[in-house]
């Protein structure tokens, strides 16, 4: 606690004070705590600047009563007024502290650190394909690369109708799924997975949703099943995608028989 009256322990306490603070800094549970650090901070550095003041005020006053280390009263004094004038210089450095801690806290006081608005990204599974369908694809990577397959993919991407028909299938990822052997190409707001050796082929969308409607992942992150045997969940799709064309997604397929669009 300060003394208010014992120069020396009240320095020693504010010394020991921002060790602790330095330690406490090092993460913030919730950065909008900043804001009134910042605010503690700018009035410690007001209360710094005239404690520099005053020690060079002390110095000055006790100029003609000093000497230095070989006894000398002129050496002294002439010390004591180098100290003052240091310490002159020092405030006036805090005072340009001053003004930059107190722009900082007026940019902080604007920040809303939890928006309800605040947007995360996700992706969205367009295609997935496997067997002949996927070799077709991979030979037109060959042919004219990745870029193009992915544009070409990308024509079977029907907006919202394949974002709502992923979240149903539940095929939402946190990034664009990549599994032993796989590579992976971006475009624009596309990923493209795929497998030679395989033989499948994935194309995936960046999709931003409100994050309050995210889920956090597991704690335990699952390994997923080679896909080189085919799951119940695979062979659906590739059903569904063949019943539907080469590319087109199994939950858009059921949405456009649902709404007459299907031949």
């Amino acid at each position: 606690m300060p003394t208010f009256t014992d120069p020396a322990r009240d320095a020693g306490e504010a010394y020991e004070a921002l060790r602790g603070l330095a330690h406490a800094t090092r993460t913030f549970e919730s950065p909008a705590d900043t804001y009134a650090v910042i605010g503690d901070l700018l009035g410690g550095l007001r209360s710094l600047r005239q404690v520099l003041d005053q020690l060079a005020a002390a110095h000055l006053n006790h100029q003609h009563h000093v000497t230095d280390e070989c006894r000398e009263y002129s050496g002294g004094a002439a010390e004591a007024l180098a100290a003052a004038d240091k310490l002159h210089q020092a405030g006036t450095l805090i005072d340009q502290a001053d003004d930059r801690l107190s722009a900082a806290m007026t940019h902080s006081g604007r920040i809303v650190w939890n928006p309800q608005d605040r947007l995360v990204e996700r992706w969205a599974g367009i295609v997935f394909l496997q067997g002949e369908d996927a070799d077709r694809v991979l030979d037109l990577i060959d042919a004219k690369g990745v870029k193009a397959c992915i544009d070409h993919l990308s024509q079977w991407d029907y907006g919202a109708e394949t974002t709502d028909a992923a979240m149903v299938n539940g095929d939402v990822h946190d990034s664009a799924p990549v599994y032993a052997g796989d590579r992976q190409a971006e475009t624009g707001d596309y990923a493209m997975t795929y497998n030679p050796h395989a033989g499948h082929v994935s194309l995936y969308r960046r999709h931003m949703i409100r994050a309050e409607d995210a889920i956090d992942p597991p704690a335990e992150s699952h390994v997923p099943a080679p896909r080189s045997t085919p799951t119940r969940e695979s062979a659906t799709r590739r059903s569904a995608v063949r019943e539907g064309g080469w590319f087109e997604h199994p939950g858009v397929a059921a949405v456009k028989q649902a709404r007459g669009l299907s031949l």
